[in-house]
């Protein structure tokens, strides 16, 4: 019915209601603590089913340690170029995929023990009495649990139980090969002792009790495998590395769900780490030791060879003494050939590292310059700078993706030192044939010395000559080599472990309980205060009368409460009750009115309304009641011609009525009727017309009211809605007050818009607003009261006069009233 009243809302009505917004928010206080503690309850039981996880950490510190037996003479080992640049090589070490995977197959964490608890498998990892180990390069199944249920401490019962076949994995651990296998479905269960070996298509390996531990007969766990390259992701995705403030300090730190994991996997990723630093720092002497021993096995074949000739000789030629003046030539000569060797070797060493500079793109395998005797500090600080930077881009590749800006970076620094260190060989090879020209003159002069001796002579001082140069050649060999043997035992890692991780009683990072509650609490409070907010931003409706006091500017005459009568003749019914006084208030308050405007004679009043169903019938009935309860003879005219109502409350049939007076059909006694309520008289509207406006305003209409304040003191009309009709209006000029009936909870905000604007433009004078159906603990209510002179809300002061005065209750029922307000 309200649908038929469409309004545009005044420009008051689109502001928005804070208090009204906080009270009803208040009005949801049940929703408030089921949304809440819905939540809690919802947090409560994830908390209980998840896994906690736990964070621990160790500490470590790079440091920049040489050998203690690195001088500019030995120059076996390299720099790595500053501590620096070696913290940054080892993070992104530390972050590398193949740092993650040694450590993973190390400790073989693609194999996890479960143990079923309330609500999950936990993952028990080293607490599981057992281990199981694989058979090399065999297949296992992923992702699929096996239970192991203990039959005694020898023996065990391994099954697998699946609802629907299905289609697994399955991957070679070895060789990191996938497969696949079909599992049908239901349940298979095998037997085995302790230690046998277990070769099924789905699981290939023995198990063994941990250390000899027992178990208890019937205890159940679980083995499942996981795909090593998740595994691998999981691990380096929840490791986290801190440097700080670019110190030489790392803090390493993970999270697990298994605090004894988080202490393995974070000691042996820095094992793993130390071992890998130490192998590349050693890199350098390794690739000499391998290069000196290609060199002793060369000069150990010819100086053997040379023994046997010159032994030979000796024997074949009886000879085996010199003179004096033969040795010292030939000591001459052997240092000239000496000299001569070891710049052959220096040119040699040139002429292989230039080819080696021009042709190859990694620089990592140099030997060390100083087993050719190469002393050139230029040279030397070159070559290890090139060695640091290629063994630098080497360990880029495995993490940082090909393309990147550094590898660019890198190859250019590269290119600079090969050039410089190019033209630095070019110097030093011209220098080092300068001096092999002079020595070549120095060996031709002893040679023609030799010439002058016995030719026997002269091919034992050969063949002893040049076993001279092969043993001196072996033992410089070997001197270096040992050296390099000394350099390699007494290098120590650069990885000093500061705090190693330890589970000194890790407490659970992910299930802080009063955070999640607290974010509970917000979830469960928001939905109530955003149903509020948007209630209060679409609602329409009048709820208060203090609501009604801030969109009008028409005075509020009265408040009546809510009718708890079988029909509308409450004060008939109760006339001591609050509505009843709701009414004699009102009554009072248009005896103000007449008096101010001086109306003499009958007084007349008019009761209208926006739609039907806000009580207008009813204000009009109990307003003609009090007034005639006062002694003054009054009649109840029902003019709403199209949907009368009045009859039915009186029990009287509408079959004559004002409408028969209109139409000349029956005179003014006939239509009239007495009523049960002394001094009241009633005339109903009759049969409905099919003009009901013209009736209205034509002369008829005239004579009926002179007619009616001929004999009554008070004349109440009850019109139709004015809102839905404009039949009301008609009625207007023959009325001293009219009252517009608007209901809470009912009346919408924008039906007031039209009877705003008609009193505005003064085509209605002496209108008054009666609120009714008032409720103080209404649903969205402020609890706003009226005194005496609004009729209603008396409180404490009106006890005693009131027949539905409430009893005393208890205290735990006026709190149980009071939430009930709010």
């Amino acid at each position: 019915m309200n649908d038929e009243f469409e309004l545009l809302e005044s420009p008051s009505q689109s502001q928005f209601d804070i208090k009204a917004f906080l009270f009803r928010a208040l009005s949801y206080w049940k929703w408030f603590v089921i949304c809440i503690g819905l939540g809690v309850f919802i947090v409560y039981q994830q908390n209980i089913r998840r896994q906690q996880t736990y964070r621990l950490g160790t500490q470590v510190s790079i440091e920049d340690d040489k050998n203690p037996l690195f001088t500019s003479n030995t120059s076996l080992t390299f720099n790595w170029g500053g501590v620096s640049a070696k913290v940054k090589t080892i993070v992104t070490t530390l972050k590398s995929r193949s740092n993650h995977e040694k450590v993973v197959d190390n400790l073989q964490l693609y194999i996890t023990y479960l143990k079923q608890s309330r609500f999950r498998k936990d993952d028990i990892y080293t607490n599981a009495p057992f281990k199981i180990t694989l058979r090399p390069n065999t297949y296992q199944t992923l992702n699929v649990p096996f239970k192991i249920t203990f039959l005694s401490n020898n023996e065990y019962e391994l099954s697998i139980n699946k609802e629907e076949q299905i289609v697994a994995k399955t991957q070679n651990f070895d060789s990191k090969k996938r497969g696949q296998i079909d599992i049908q479905a239901g349940e298979v269960k095998y037997r085995f002792k302790i230690g046998d070996s277990i070769n099924l298509k789905y699981i290939k390996g023995v198990i063994n009790l941990r250390n000899e531990r027992e178990v208890v007969a019937g205890s159940e766990y679980f083995i499942e495998f996981l795909d090593f390259d998740a595994v691998v992701n999981g691990f380096r995705h929840s490791m986290k590395i801190d440097n700080p403030e670019n110190s030489s300090i790392l803090n390493l730190s993970m999270t697990n769900v298994n605090p004894s994991k988080i202490v393995d996997y974070l000691n042996e990723t820095i094992r793993v780490l130390s071992e890998d630093q130490l192998d590349r720092k050693n890199q350098f002497v390794t690739n000499t030791i391998a290069f000196i021993d290609d060199q002793l096995k060369r000069v150990k074949d010819k100086l053997t060879s040379g023994a046997d000739s010159l032994n030979d000789y000796r024997q074949q030629n009886k000879i085996y003494n010199l003179d004096e003046e033969s040795l010292i030539i030939n000591g001459k000569l052997s240092d000239y050939e000496i000299e001569k060797d070891n710049i052959n070797r220096k040119l040699d060493y040139y002429r292989d590292l230039k080819v080696y500079l021009e042709t190859s793109d990694n620089f990592t395998n140099l030997p060390a310059p100083s087993i050719a005797g190469i002393d050139d500090g230029n040279i030397l600080n070159n070559i290890s700078k090139i060695n640091t930077l290629s063994i630098q881009k080497s360990k880029y590749e495995a993490t940082v993706k090909s393309g990147a800006s550094i590898f660019e970076d890198i190859d250019n620094q590269i290119s600079s030192i090969k050039r410089v260190l190019l033209e630095g060989i070019s110097s030093a090879k011209n220098g080092l044939n300068r001096d092999l020209k002079r020595i070549n003159k120095k060996i031709v002069q002893s040679n023609s010395q030799i010439r002058k001796l016995p030719k026997d002579q002269q091919k034992l001082l050969t063949i002893q000559r040049q076993y001279s140069i092969n043993e001196q050649s072996y033992n410089v060999f070997l001197a270096k080599r040992s050296e390099a043997e000394i350099i390699k035992s007494a290098s120590v890692s650069d990885i000093l472990v500061i705090d190693p991780a330890k589970n000194t009683g890790a407490v659970p990072v992910d299930l802080k309980l009063s955070a999640r509650y607290v974010f509970a609490f917000l979830g469960g409070f928001m939905p109530p205060l955003i149903l509020a907010f948007l209630v209060t931003f679409f609602d329409n409706k009048l709820h208060n009368p203090q609501s009604l006091e801030n969109l009008s500017t028409i005075p509020l005459l009265g408040v009546v409460g809510e009718n708890n009568t079988k029909n509308n003749l409450a004060v008939h019914v109760k006339p001591k009750s609050t509505v009843a006084e709701a009414f004699r208030a009102i009554r009072a308050s248009l005896q103000y009115i007449y008096k101010k405007q001086e109306a003499g004679g009958t007084k007349t009043v008019m009761v209208t309304s926006s739609v039907s169903g806000e009580g207008k019938t009813f204000c009009s009935i109990n307003i003609a009641t009090v007034f005639a309860l006062s002694g003054k003879k009054t009649v109840l005219v029902g003019l709403d011609l199209r949907k009368p109502k009045i009859f039915d409350d009186f029990e009287i049939e509408n079959d004559l009525g004002a409408v028969n007076y209109l139409i000349g059909q029956k005179s003014l006694d006939e239509v009239t009727q007495e009523t049960q309520i002394a001094n009241l008289d009633l005339i109903l509207s009759g049969p409905i017309p099919p003009n009901p406006s013209e009736l209205l305003m034509g002369e008829s209409m005239d004579r009926f009211i002179e007619e009616l304040k001929e004999r009554y003191d008070y004349i109440v009309l009850d019109t139709p809605p004015i809102g839905l009709v404009s039949d009301a209006l008609e009625l207007v000029e023959y009325v001293d007050a009219s009252l517009y009936v608007v209901r809470q909870e009912y009346t919408k905000k924008g039906m007031l818009t039209l009877i705003n604007d008609k009193y505005k433009r003064g085509e209605i004078k002496n209108l008054s607003f009666v609120y009714n159906y008032y409720d103080q603990k209404g649903k969205y209510g402020y609890g706003y009261g009226y005194g005496y002179g609004y009729g209603y809300g008396y409180g404490v002061y009106g006890n005693g006069y009131h027949e539905n005065e409430k009893q005393k209750t208890s205290l735990l029922k006026q709190v149980k009233s009071f939430f009930k307000v709010y």
